[in-house]
């Protein structure tokens, strides 16, 4: 998934969302044991999935942004995710995605690229979790592994502080860019269930 428009247009966070969001409802059609261990400490394939539909409504209610929430309960998961999904693009295509949010924690921005910044990019990462708990190809976009590698490395002690980040996993130094990415964010490139 390279980036399909350039960061100042301003359909770019739509549009990254959208390819984003197909390579990981691609993977989400593709599971099938939602129970598989998952690359994050204590989390299941279906966990992956709750993670984003269920953080993001909160992120954005905090900011007074109300998504529609009305689609399966995680206990379906690809029905839970496919609905979600549709309302971050319906969100992302309309003409509130322009307007200015503010978030108590996160500051203000224009609301698309909030998503873009903090939603989409946890999408992006995310897949890679949901493909090696259900054995699925694990192929990250190499261009926007590096775009977000170079983008994230300056502010390593302050993602670690967050807490949404474990420590760094240590790669060779040939390692891949994706891998560097993943080992970055405290996965092990070479986890496997």
């Amino acid at each position: 998934m390279s980036s399909p428009a350039s960061p100042s247009s301003p359909s770019a966070p739509a549009e990254r969302h959208a390819a984003v969001a197909a390579g990981f409802s691609a993977r989400v059609d593709g599971v099938r044991d939602w129970e598989a261990p998952a690359p994050v400490d204590g989390w299941v394939a279906r966990d992956v999935v709750a993670h984003l539909v269920e953080w993001m409504p909160a992120f954005l209610a905090a900011g007074g942004i109300d998504l529609p929430t009305d689609g399966p309960a995680v206990a379906d998961p690809a029905g839970a995710w496919h609905a979600h999904t549709a309302a971050m693009q319906a969100l992302l295509d309309g003409p509130d995605a322009d307007q200015e949010f503010t978030h108590p924690r996160a500051g203000t921005h224009q609301l698309g690229a909030a998503i873009d910044q903090f939603y989409t990019t946890d999408v992006f990462l995310h897949t890679w979790d949901l493909a090696r708990a259900s054995g699925q190809d694990d192929t990250l976009d190499e261009e926007t592994c590096a775009v977000l590698l170079a983008g994230m490395e300056p502010w390593d002690e302050i993602l670690r502080a967050s807490g949404q980040y474990g420590p760094r996993v240590p790669v060779p130094d040939d390692a891949s860019t994706q891998d560097r990415l993943i080992a970055f964010i405290g996965r092990d490139p070479a986890w496997e269930p």
